[in-house]
């Protein structure tokens, strides 16, 4: 018998010799001192690893037709959604409706790829582990190419958690911003809404919101808070775990001009870091030109600095060397004026905030509006940094029908984003069946980013459904952003996905005795 198997009956015997002491009275030997004294210090032991839980947007929420238009349709072509789930290390695993009764495909044991389309509602993409954690990444999309909702929708699937923020949307005319809060539990969750506005925090009417188990329920934002240019949403959750993103649209007129899904980025911090910012060449004022987006969560005012990671290294952005923000107030800074090419952005700020980017593509006039071209819009959410071992690998499952760009920034952990020093990775591109079909060893130096074309990598014949980043241990990190575009006559779609936080890579626990069981 191990010594961990030993400590874990002990502690058992333990308990039930005590209640079996207060019940019949019968008469136990209590534990020595020196056991005592271990019990109370607690016992680390080891325990399985719990499977990988990922819950996936479901189909887009569809506009109402038009009043004033009754001829119109909002969403002339049918949306092409899909789901891609990747795993490169499992026990197996299975892609499950959001109750869990129904299975809509499986992962088999060690590395593989479910493709599926057309589904009828949210996911639960769930992979068992081995001896160690499972490595799995999925994503899931909407492709609509004409209409209200032209645009690539898609997000890497998430993890449940009790508190988010997304950081992304507007509630202004002609914008729609819809809050869809899923629960993959088996227990009730009472969801609590702050939501965040040009001018600061919005009185809400309705604050808490239930969401049964294995349902999913939509919030117009447009109704909590209208009118707000710029917006931010703070997700909490008691009784349970949820997952949520937002669903953005915006139309100037009848013209579209971009949709996307808001996830949920970094928890609250002085140091944020956006990776993927894929940048065309712009004037400062220029309508395409992308944002960033930055709140302080806290009552304090702060300033914030923020810097760009490009292929030549570390630059201030252009009028936010010193950047003032006040509490609750949600700010846009302009990324227009900069060359055009892959960036990591890094805010360092006196006080926690949030942050996330907007990117826009232009595109061409439609039928309806001749004067007015199409444009496109992607929500990039900031990434935390990993803390080593195995939960530095990272998988971001490639959407169907797209095409991969990864944007890597080498960044500093803490301190000078110049550092003198390199950060190394293998970068594993992802075939049909989850096989690595070709590996590339990447060296990028400290403030620096670079992107790779994956079809370039795997060779344009190659289907990619994934890529994976195993960078080698040390004081710096990648911050890993997958950029996924469809080329189109009337202009690029596109969205950017960023990892999901892998598991801590543990599987030990601390195991105490419990005084009020009568053992001290």
């Amino acid at each position: 018998m191990s010594r961990t198997t030993s400590v874990v009956r002990l502690v058992s015997g333990v308990a039930v010799g005590a209640l079996v002491v207060g019940v019949v009275g019968l008469g136990l030997q209590l534990p020595s001192p020196a056991t005592d004294d271990v019990l109370s210090a607690g016992a680390v032991v080891d325990v399985p690893p719990s499977p990988t839980r990922l819950v996936c947007p479901g189909p887009l929420v569809l506009p109402e037709q038009r009043e004033s238009d009754a001829d119109f349709d909002p969403v002339p072509v049918d949306p092409l959604t899909s789901l891609v789930a990747v795993a490169t290390s499992s026990g197996g695993g299975a892609v499950l409706d959001l109750a869990g009764a129904v299975t809509v495909a499986r992962l088999t044991e060690g590395v593989d790829t479910s493709l599926v389309r057309e589904a009828g509602g949210a996911a639960v993409v769930e992979a068992e582990p081995t001896d160690e954690p499972a490595v799995v990444g999925a994503a899931s999309s909407a492709l609509v190419t004409a209409g209200d909702l032209r645009g690539l929708a898609a997000a890497s699937c998430q993890a449940p958690t009790t508190d988010a923020w997304l950081v992304g949307g507007s509630t202004e005319l002609g914008a729609t911003a819809l809050l869809v809060l899923q629960n993959a539990g088996s227990t009730p969750a009472v969801v609590h809404l702050d939501v965040f506005g040009a001018t600061g925090e919005v009185d809400l009417d309705t604050e808490q919101y239930l969401v049964a188990p294995g349902a999913e329920r939509v919030v117009v934002l447009g109704g909590l808070a209208p009118e707000e240019r710029r917006i931010a949403v703070h997700v909490s959750a008691t009784g349970g775990r949820v997952s949520a993103f937002v669903q953005d649209s915006t139309l100037d007129g009848f013209t579209p001009t971009g949709t996307d899904l808001v996830v949920a980025g970094a928890a609250p911090a002085r140091r944020q870091v956006i990776p993927g910012v894929a940048l065309l060449a712009t004037d400062v004022d220029d309508t395409d030109a992308g944002v960033l987006r930055l709140l302080v969560t806290g009552r304090a005012a702060t300033t914030a600095r923020v810097r760009l990671l490009g292929p030549d290294g570390v630059e201030d952005l252009p009028g936010a060397e010193s950047l003032a923000l006040e509490p609750g107030v949600v700010t846009d800074v302009p990324l227009g004026g900069l060359p055009q090419g892959a960036y990591t952005l890094v805010v360092d700020a006196d006080h926690a905030v949030v942050a996330s980017a907007m990117l826009a593509r232009p595109g061409e006039p439609t039928a309806q509006d001749p004067g007015s071209p199409t444009r496109e819009r992607a929500w990039v959410a900031s990434v935390a940094p990993t803390q080593g071992g195995r939960s530095h690998e990272s998988v971001v499952a490639l959407p169907d029908r797209a095409r991969g760009t990864l944007v890597l920034g080498a960044v500093a952990s803490t301190g000078a984003l110049d550092r003198k020093a390199v950060l190394a990775a293998e970068v594993r591109v992802l075939g049909s069946d989850g096989q690595v079909v070709v590996a590339e060893r990447v060296e990028v130096p400290v403030g620096r980013t670079v992107a790779l074309t994956l079809a370039d990598l795997a060779g344009s014949d190659t289907r990619v459904t994934g890529v994976q980043v195993v960078p080698d241990d040390g004081a710096a990190w990648f911050a890993a952003g997958l950029v996924a575009q469809v080329e189109r006559g009337d202009g690029t779609l596109l969205s950017v996905l960023v990892p999901v936080p892998g598991e801590a890579g543990t599987t030990a626990t601390t195991v105490r005795a419990d005084p009020r069981l009568g053992t001290r």
